[in-house]
C-alpha cells in the first residue's frame, strides 16, 4: 500500500500561484508514473499532469504554460507549481501513483484550491 498525502493547497487571487506537494509512504524511484488530478463540484475527476520515473510530462491543455510537474526521488515527493492561476482552477487536487507489480494504483485524500478574488 502507497499512502500519498498532499499540501499546498488553499484561497488565492486570480494570476497567483501555489505549489503542491505529494509526499509518499515509500520510495517513488519505481512508481513509473505519478501525477495529479482534479475534481470540481459537479464535474468528472480530470488529469491535470503526470510524470514518468524518466522524467518525461505531459499536461492537461488547459494547464499547458502554467503548470509544471516535477518530482524528487530522494524525498519521494512529486510537485505541482501552478502560476497565473484562474477561478476555473478551483477544485480538490488529488495525487496519484500509478500501479506496480508491488503496489497497487494509489490516491492521496486531496487537497482544496480555491482561486477566487
Amino acid at each position: 500500500q502507497v499512502q500519498l498525502v498532499e499540501s499546498g493547497g488553499g484561497l488565492v487571487q486570480p494570476g497567483g500561484s501555489l505549489r503542491l506537494s505529494c509526499a509518499a509512504s515509500v520510495t517513488i524511484k519505481r512508481i513509473y508514473d505519478m501525477g495529479w488530478y482534479r475534481q470540481a463540484p459537479g464535474k468528472q475527476r480530470e488529469l491535470v499532469a503526470r510524470i514518468t520515473s524518466a522524467g518525461i510530462t505531459n499536461y492537461a491543455d488547459s494547464v499547458k504554460g502554467r503548470f509544471t510537474i516535477s518530482r524528487d526521488n530522494a524525498k519521494n515527493t512529486v510537485y505541482l507549481q501552478m502560476n497565473s492561476l484562474r477561478p476555473e482552477d478551483t477544485a480538490v487536487y488529488y495525487c496519484r501513483a500509478a500501479a506496480t507489480i508491488n503496489t497497487p494504483d494509489s490516491w492521496g485524500q486531496g487537497t482544496q484550491v480555491t482561486v477566487s478574488s
